[in-house]
């Protein structure tokens, strides 16, 4: 991330955002169970707000220095973080009750690692188990925003059918303003 992306991602307006808006809309109705997997929690602002919701947390991130600052921040937690690549989750097959990923897809390099990363995520979670998220729509703010970055955004009309090749079923994408989030549920093997 580019040093003004990684200054908001830190900032109090984004922690506001997640806790108030985006988190609450993305998980509605949805029950997450008791060991969690955060696909990208970058600085953590979305691991502050999920860790209050959910017994057990573990939480992936590619970037070394984010995911040790993280790591550090969380120690003595019910948070575990590691540094690791979602195309290639270090977890059994089965392990988690739900995975969350929050305005990250758009950082993963190109759609073919991005369809790896959805079909690693089916693979470690449960069947049943609920993949959730959110994204943010391509403009030219959001470019500007991302001018050095990694950027590749996800189109939400071609999501729902990337999802059901990658093993989810039961798949909703609803857009606002800006953004759009996703669900769906992981189908019986």
């Amino acid at each position: 991330m580019n040093r003004l992306h990684r200054w908001y991602c830190r900032s109090g307006h984004w922690g506001r955002t997640v806790r108030e808006r985006l988190l609450p809309w993305v998980l509605d109705s949805v029950s997450l169970g008791a060991d969690v997997l955060e696909i990208g929690p970058g600085p953590g602002l979305t691991t502050d707000a999920l860790q209050e919701r959910v017994p057990r947390l573990t939480c992936v991130e590619i970037d070394p220095r984010l995911a040790e600052s993280l790591a550090r921040r969380k120690r003595g937690t019910h948070v575990e973080v590691l540094e690791a690549d979602a195309t290639a989750l270090p977890f059994a097959a089965g392990r988690f009750s739900a995975a969350v990923s929050c305005t990250m897809l758009h950082h993963v390099p190109s759609p073919e690692q991005q369809d790896r990363l959805l079909a690693e995520v089916a693979r470690v979670l449960a069947p049943g188990g609920w993949f959730v998220g959110s994204d943010s729509l391509t403009s030219p703010l959001f470019r500007l925003v991302h001018w050095g970055d990694t950027l590749v955004p996800v189109d939400p009309e071609s999501l729902p059918r990337r999802l059901g090749r990658a093993g989810f079923e039961r798949i909703d994408v609803r857009r606002a303003g800006g953004t759009f989030r996703f669900r769906a549920v992981r189908a019986a093997r």
